[in-house]
């Protein structure tokens, strides 16, 4: 059963001095502003790089939690933290790295088995494999 997400942006003026703001279709998050300055030079506001980072962060705890239950281990809690670095190569832009790390409570596994199931998350949710082959993704994980 396919799902379709939709986002919304609109731009004014150049790259550099310019403007825009987005809105996700399902209304969680409306007009929410963007600037060159925020992306790329420390600004204080939300980038692509960051909504990348929060749907990566994400998306690798529900197919943990996944691999993790369907294994009869369910987490009791999971954590994580995903950062993209966004620097320039050659003539341009680009999202370089993405660090994950997670945190995880899980009864009756040990540290082994964690570190395979948070790999295979890691490799196998749909964010990192949109990001496949585009970008290095490193993952440390840690079982609580």
């Amino acid at each position: 059963m396919a799902t379709e997400k939709t986002a919304r942006a609109t731009w004014e003026g150049t790259l550099a001095e310019g403007h825009g703001q987005f809105s996700l279709g399902s209304g969680a998050v409306t007009d929410q502003a963007v600037t060159w300055k925020d992306r790329a030079e420390g600004g204080g506001g939300t980038s692509p790089e960051e909504l990348i980072a929060g749907a990566h962060a994400s998306c690798v705890l529900m197919a943990l939690a996944g691999v993790l239950a369907r294994a009869g281990t369910p987490p009791t809690k999971l954590e994580s933290e995903a950062r993209t670095t966004f620097d320039k190569v050659g003539e341009g832009f680009k999202i370089t790295t993405i660090a994950l790390s997670i945190r995880g409570e899980v009864e009756g596994i040990d540290d082994e088995t964690f570190q395979q199931a948070a790999q295979g998350a890691k490799e196998n949710c749909p964010v990192s494999q949109a990001l496949k082959g585009n970008v290095e993704v490193t993952l440390e994980a840690t079982l609580d």
